[in-house]
């Protein structure tokens, strides 16, 4: 499987768009296409971030692993999944209500990642 299929693939299953990877990513949608065509390629920064965004590694969009489970989990597709759709109405909260998601956000982020860190040294 190509990185273009893999991003694709890691996009349908969270239920994303083109145009959402794009806006996320602050870049165009024709972009997040050629990606996933395989006409071009993502270049190092932008990779790491489509990682961080569908929920996987670099090693498996590259093709190093071949085993998406290897690199999150249903439960890591279900928390994107709900920031995603929860940030919509974000806009529409005053700064402290926004100051308190935030702060609520990188809380969870933190404890996301140090847990992830902790079942990957499991695997190993």
């Amino acid at each position: 499987m190509t990185l273009g299929e893999r991003l694709k693939q890691k996009r349908k299953e969270l239920k994303m768009t083109q145009a959402d990877v794009a806006k996320k990513l602050g870049v165009d949608n024709t972009t997040i296409s050629k990606w996933e065509s395989d006409t071009y390629q993502p270049d190092a920064d932008n990779l790491r971030n489509l990682a961080d965004l569908l929920l996987t590694t670099t090693d498996y969009l590259t093709g190093r692993i071949n085993d998406p489970s290897e690199s999150m989990t249903q439960n890591d597709t279900t928390i994107n999944v709900a920031f995603s759709d929860g940030f919509k109405d974000f806009d529409k909260l005053d700064p402290e209500e926004q100051e308190i998601v935030m702060d609520t956000v990188a809380d969870m982020i933190a404890r996301f990642k140090k847990k992830k860190e902790e079942l990957r040294a499991k695997k190993k």
